[in-house]
């Protein structure tokens, strides 16, 4: 293995190889069992005399970290010391703006699931088809490597894909692009990065809805907006409570995060009236509508859009995994130069392969094969739920009205009085992990239940309804 050794700092040449080999050892970037370079090699680079590299070693054999093999070479030892940390220089004097020690970002490492696992956002992993794809990326390489295609490619993405994903949008969701109108993202939260650094300025006011999702409201506030929540009701954001200001409007209409109603055709209309009249953007995040349990799907924004004033945002990570991060946007044309000028700044261009790999996949028809067995799962799981919350847990909560999605929201009874903090403290020492409505904004009393990745959905429950009761009848 190649190792950097400088001959920078104070000492005799030997000492300093010497001590750097000794730390490469014990910070662990050389590890029991790598073979360091010949001492004649080492010695060229450093245009130092070979003895001088042979002391070195030889020190190192002598205090146990390395052995010399007859004929094979010079290895670290497994006997060495156990690594000490390397870590890099604190910054002590170097801070990064206000915002970014303000902004409650969790990016903490993903916790095992707990037995009963409500949690949202994820798919079932063992619905995604690892032997197609692992067929499709194989022959993408092959393809790859007879083309000698190595280098960067076109920011807005592999042109299959953006032609396969207009097409299948436009069956699946009447979705009016072409492949021209379509960008490849990183997953749908670089596409609203993309957005909010094309259209907002410091200090521009941006509509989210509240309860919302909230990484979209931190993005935008990343950027410099100033974040306006919109209450939501039964028909989804009420658009007459828009600040007038409004630059920008994000909005989850087709399956509303994390309540689930969709967004009422009139209040599209008039989201839309209102979006023309005051010169705004709208994003509509369709980020899960592909899973449908019943009622006739509604017209996308984008669709009943007239003046280009929509940017239509979505994702594979729900549709197969959230470790492809593939996504998308499609824009009016007016803002599609400006959007692939960000992406390239921003990372060049996003992975080719899995983008070949998907095109192939949605115009095999594989993939609208596996969103038609998907959903007949989820909607097992779907049942279960709502079966328990109409049942065992019907005293408690209602279930808000939704149709489609991996997830849904259950409001806490008016009369009800019980702490629900308590409650889901009970459950998560019972193994039921359920997200509180509270955490997404507007002070919602109430659960959302994801039933992507659930598991033990009907024990589960009877668990959460026994710590209703529980902590109803606790003094």
């Amino acid at each position: 293995m190649d190792v950097h050794v400088s001959l920078s700092g104070s000492g005799d040449l030997t000492s300093r190889i010497y001590h750097q080999l000794l730390d490469a050892v014990l910070d662990g970037r050389l590890r029991p069992g790598d073979r360091l370079p010949p001492t004649r090699e080492l010695a060229s680079r450093l245009k130092v005399a070979r003895s001088t590299v042979a002391i070195a070693y030889d020190r190192l054999a002598a205090e146990g970290f390395v052995t010399a093999r007859v004929g094979a070479g010079t290895f670290v030892a497994s006997t060495a010391m156990r690594p000490r940390p390397r870590k890099a220089p604190s910054g002590s004097g170097v801070r990064p703006r206000p915002l970014w020690t303000e902004l409650a970002v969790d990016d903490a490492a993903p916790a095992a699931p707990p037995p009963h696992d409500f949690r949202l956002g994820t798919p079932e992993p063992g619905l995604f088809p690892f032997a197609t794809w692992r067929r499709l990326l194989s022959g993408e390489v092959r393809a790859s490597a007879v083309r000698a295609a190595g280098g960067y490619t076109e920011a807005a993405g592999h042109s299959g894909l953006r032609a396969a994903i207009a097409r299948y949008l436009g069956v699946s969701r009447s979705v009016r692009a072409g492949a021209d109108d379509v960008l490849i993202t990183n997953g749908a939260q670089q596409a609203l990065d993309l957005i909010g650094r094309v259209l907002i300025e410091p200090g521009d006011v941006v509509a989210v809805e509240e309860p919302g999702y909230p990484a979209a409201r931190l993005l935008f506030q990343s950027l410099g907006a100033r974040v306006v929540g919109v209450p939501v009701d039964d028909e989804g954001l009420v658009v007459n409570a828009l600040p007038t200001s409004a630059r920008l409007v994000y909005v989850t209409p087709s399956h509303q995060f994390p309540l689930g109603m969709p967004l009422s055709p009139a209040r599209r209309a008039a989201l839309l009236n209102w979006a023309e009249a005051h010169e705004a953007v709208i994003v509509e995040d369709d980020y899960d509508s592909e899973f449908r349990y019943g009622d006739r799907p509604l017209d996308p924004l984008q669709r009943l859009d007239r003046t280009g004033r929509v940017v239509y945002v979505g994702t594979f990570s729900k549709t197969l995994l959230p470790l492809l991060r593939l996504g998308f946007l499609i824009a009016p044309a007016s803002l599609l130069p400006a959007l692939g000028k960000a992406k390239r700044l921003t990372d060049w261009h996003s992975e080719h392969v899995g983008q070949a790999a998907l095109a192939e996949l949605i115009d095999s028809g594989e993939l609208s094969r596996h969103v038609r067995r998907a959903t007949r799962v989820y909607g097992e799981r779907r049942d279960l739920i709502l079966t328990a919350l109409r049942g065992d847990l019907a005293e408690w909560v209602e279930p808000v009205r939704s149709a489609a999605g991996l997830h849904l929201a259950a409001r806490l009874k008016p009369a009800v009085s019980v702490d629900l903090d308590a409650v889901l403290a009970r459950a998560g020492e019972r193994g039921v992990v359920v997200e509180n409505l509270a955490a997404y904004g507007s002070g919602e009393r109430g659960l959302a239940f994801g039933f992507g990745a659930a598991t033990g959905i009907t024990e589960g429950m009877r668990l959460l309804s026994d710590c209703f009761r529980a902590e109803a009848a606790s003094p």
